[in-house]
């Protein structure tokens, strides 16, 4: 029997959670070829056509309802401005005012996590300085999901104590968008951490148009290159609301973000994991190329990926439906250890692992024939009812922490011992 001991701590969805963001006002047909609608022209030329004073108090209304939710208003107001100046060629010598009144009319206040939070990932933090032996500190990040069903990525930071203690620590008052400063027509974006919040108060948010509906599951790996360099990568699914598509986020710091399309056929699919190490010289790949089984891949270039080679199907009646990773495979010295998830009967998402050869992870080693994670009485109802999901386990001494999405609506966590774990394969 697997040995698995659950935290009582449970994420849950925060509708306080707030960020501000740029709010664009649906095109009309009379629209067609402007960079900036008549709408939207309205809207700037009434606030021009303003007294000073009048200005000026409509702006003392907004910062009331405003200014103790947010930091710094005033500069992404300011910052919204100058948007919509550039899209409307306007080259007027204004008020700080007046150009906080226009920007904070092309802005809104988004609730990120109201909906639901869900599909963790974690790894160990930047910054393991300062702690007792034994001691982990982590990075987790989490799917936040707000109005429109919009998906993003938010982190919390935390310390796993040697003897298993969780604590996560506090979120500021505040939380901030990362803000692009580069989104090229391929599609790759650099986005920064605002110097303001920490990691554990910062949002990424779609940039690009493959992106507008979500950036979906992000499942983080902390990459080591054979010279000791360590990276970290994420891989996630981003969903323009009619497609899907694979991308891949990277970051030595968590300050700096850098986002990128993968390149290659096997792109169009979902739930792609990235080795934690080149296997053979090679990067490696688990993905589920036919949305039923788990494939293994292998590229030169870290950014394109085609093909597969097919390494498991289903075969237990709790995996029937479809197999998939749960993250990227974690290294021990019996081999590479991948947790999966299996979808059964009524669509139960179950949590499950198997062991693949280190020298050559097309090879199966072992796998359990029951899930060691799988919806009970207490985990069982939310946004999407019977499913268990993660993605992305961190080992912990002779441990697995692995934090797990409830229903798709909240996050809990559970420490799972791995000799029993690994004991328990066929």
């Amino acid at each position: 029997m697997v040995n698995l001991h659950y935290y009582a701590l449970r994420l849950q969805a925060e509708p306080a959670k707030v960020v501000i963001r740029p709010f664009h006002l649906a095109p009309e047909p009379h629209d067609v070829g402007q960079t900036l609608g008549r709408r939207a022209r309205r809207i700037v030329s009434a606030v021009l056509e303003m007294s000073d004073d009048e200005c000026k108090r409509e702006l003392a209304l907004v910062d009331a309802d405003f200014t103790a939710r947010h930091w710094q208003t005033k500069t992404v107001y300011l910052s919204r401005y100058q948007h919509i100046a550039q899209q409307m060629n306007l080259d007027r010598d204004l008020s700080d005012e007046r150009k906080e009144l226009i920007g904070a009319y092309f802005c809104h206040e988004y609730s990120y996590a109201a909906a639901a939070i869900m599909n963790p990932s974690v790894v160990p933090h930047v910054d393991q300085s300062g702690l007792r032996p034994g001691d982990q500190r982590f990075i987790l990040s989490v799917r936040t999901v707000g109005e429109g069903h919009i998906s993003s990525i938010a982190f919390r930071e935390g310390i796993l104590a040697a003897d298993g203690e969780l604590t996560l620590w506090p979120q500021p008052a505040f939380s901030i968008a990362a803000e692009a400063t580069d989104v090229a027509s391929s599609g790759d974006v650099t986005a920064v951490r605002s110097a303001h919040v920490p990691i554990s108060g910062t949002v990424i948010f779609p940039f690009t148009h493959a992106q507008r509906n979500g950036l979906e599951d992000l499942r983080l790996v902390q990459f080591r290159e054979d010279d000791g360099r360590s990276t970290y990568y994420g891989t996630y699914t981003a969903f323009s609301g009619a497609a899907i598509a694979s991308e891949l986020l990277a970051t030595e710091d968590f300050n700096t973000f850098r986002l990128e399309p993968f390149r290659g056929d096997a792109a169009a699919a979902k739930g792609m994991a990235l080795f934690p190490r080149r296997v053979n010289g090679a990067y490696a790949m688990i993905g589920r190329q036919d949305n039923e089984s788990i494939f293994f891949l292998q590229s030169n270039d870290l950014r394109r990926w085609d093909g597969g080679d097919l390494v498991m199907k289903p075969k237990f009646s709790w995996e029937l439906i479809q197999l998939g990773n749960c993250g990227s495979p974690v290294e021990l010295d019996e081999g590479w250890l991948l947790i999966t998830h299996g979808v059964g009967a009524m669509r139960k998402y179950s949590i499950g692992a198997i062991l693949l050869d280190k020298n050559d992870p097309r090879r199966v080693l072992g796998r359990l024939p029951a899930p060691f994670l799988s919806p009970s009485t207490e985990t069982r109802e939310g946004y999407v009812p019977n499913v268990v999901y993660t993605c992305g386990v961190m080992k912990h001494g002779a441990s697995l922490f692995v934090p797990f999405a409830i229903a798709d609506s909240s996050v809990a966590f559970a420490m799972v011992d791995l000799n029993s774990l690994l004991s328990e394969m066929v």
